[in-house]
């Protein structure tokens, strides 16, 4: 086990402990063949204290998941129910991942240390409990792409091999396995509130409102009106300030997350869990990410309505504590809120200060008919135009009232933006399964974390 004294900046925090009984249940990680450690995200566990453990230690913790020093003395399966793709389902829960660890980064905010692929859980249902090192790739690209990007999201912690062949019918087959640990601002999702109403467990939905305002604080004063100094209208009026920025968040990224249900909403209005993901190779509101949404409810121009319709589903969870009339005010904020940091984080990522008026909804309006016109990758509009450069006509019209960001990262001199379309996703992954040959990756990520130094510090999350 590590010795806690040489983690000197190491904050272990287990405050999910008092909720674990109704919350969670006790589980035991998968006995894996193999342990080989393909990827550690030194950057992010600097901010928690984790930098200094050796490849050793990392896989003991990240790989057996040998419990941290002074944390959970065994990994939870959180229970919650959802809506997948709008048709409830109360057989949810942790099926093949749990969480390990909670402690506080640098900044004193409570994070988790969770997992994917790390084995069969009581809520595993038919599945095998794993993932395959493909997914583990493809979301490392995704959330590195993203944090680049200004999207609030988890960041993929570890990557570790794990020796089993995997079959799957949406990839060849046998493939590789791996072991995921993510770092997120918690894992409470809208869902886990579903389950409690379903259940009328009114006492624990107290204790998670007072467990999630104390641990994901937020504002508190977002509207008056009767009722709104309730927990739970306070908490409903923070979770759609977040999920509405969330939801800016992808537009202006240019992404398709694919699988917007409940159970994948988190109410720190993190993004998180990435699957069928896509970025957006031209413009196109009907994009869709999963091969299986047929009816295109998850669509790249629908996704704003489909956060605010999760909202509702918290709200409706919320009646069992609270009346109707705060949480449907708190519903309401949701388009005035989306508008506002869509346009915020749009000129965030042109380069230009916004103007807070009329003028930056017209510009997002601008440029939105400037890329369905032209056709061109939303990565090469937002590289071409960084500071209002190489505009002309209606866009040059629309950026004159507005002062540029000061920026002479080398990245905007460069001539081509980075970008992670699916060919691209796919020509990294084709190394590694031919050859094992990783470099391509390295080299990735590294190329993606220039582009958020190029951009900046983001606009400051919702909420936070």
């Amino acid at each position: 086990m590590t010795d806690p004294e040489s983690l000197p900046d190491y904050r272990p925090d287990p405050a999910i402990l008092p909720l674990a009984d109704w919350l969670a249940d006790p589980v035991s990680p998968a006995d894996f063949p193999e342990t080989i450690l393909r990827f550690r995200n030194d950057r992010a566990a600097r901010t928690v204290g984790l930098v200094g453990l050796d490849d050793g230690q990392w896989v003991a913790h990240f790989g057996r998941f040998d419990p941290l020093p002074e944390n959970l003395p065994r990994p939870l399966a959180l229970r919650y129910h959802g809506h997948q793709f709008r048709v409830y389902n109360h057989e949810l829960g942790d099926g093949r991942g749990f969480l390990h660890a909670q402690l506080r980064d640098d900044r004193q905010r409570l994070l988790d240390l969770g997992t994917k692929g790390s084995g069969q859980t009581p809520w595993s249902r038919q599945g095998d409990g794993r993932l395959t090192l493909k997914g583990a790739v493809r979301e490392v690209l995704a959330t590195e792409m993203l944090e680049a990007l200004g999207v609030y999201t988890s960041r993929t912690f570890s990557i570790v091999e794990t020796g089993e062949e995997l079959w799957r019918g949406d990839e060849p087959s046998p493939t590789r396995s791996a072991v995921l640990t993510r770092l997120s601002h918690g894992h409470i999702r809208i869902g886990t509130f579903q389950r409690l109403a379903l259940l009328e467990e009114r006492a624990a939905m107290e204790q998670l409102v007072e467990y999630c305002l104390a641990r994901f604080p937020g504002p508190e004063n977002a509207f008056d009106g009767p009722g709104a100094d309730h927990p739970a209208a306070i908490l409903m009026n923070q979770v759609v300030e977040r999920l509405a920025d969330l939801a800016a968040s992808y537009m202006v990224a240019g992404f398709v997350h694919g699988v917007l249900n409940t159970d994948n909403m988190n109410v720190t209005g993190e993004s998180f869990d990435y699957g069928p993901w896509r970025f957006l190779p031209r413009w196109d509101a009907s994009f869709t990410a999963a091969y299986f949404d047929h009816s295109g409810l998850y669509a790249f121009g629908r996704q704003p309505e489909a956060l605010h319709w999760n909202c509702a589903q918290l709200a409706i969870a919320l009646r069992t504590l609270c009346p109707s009339e705060p949480l449907v005010a708190a519903l309401e904020r949701f388009g005035p809120l989306y508008e506002r940091f869509l346009a915020k984080r749009w000129c965030w990522r042109l380069g230009v200060e916004p103007r807070g008026d009329d003028r930056d909804t017209r510009l997002v309006a601008t440029c939105e008919r400037v890329l369905q016109e032209s056709g061109v990758a939303p990565d090469r509009f937002f590289h071409t135009h960084r500071g209002g450069r190489n505009a002309s006509g209606e866009l040059a019209e629309a950026l004159r009232p507005y002062t540029v960001t000061e920026d002479d990262h080398p990245y905007w001199r460069e001539a081509e933006p980075q970008s992670m379309l699916i060919d691209e996703v796919e020509a990294i992954w084709t190394p590694i399964a031919e050859d094992d040959d990783w470099t391509p990756l390295w080299s990735k990520i590294e190329r993606l974390r220039r582009v958020g130094e190029a951009h900046g510090t983001p606009p400051t999350p919702a909420g936070h």
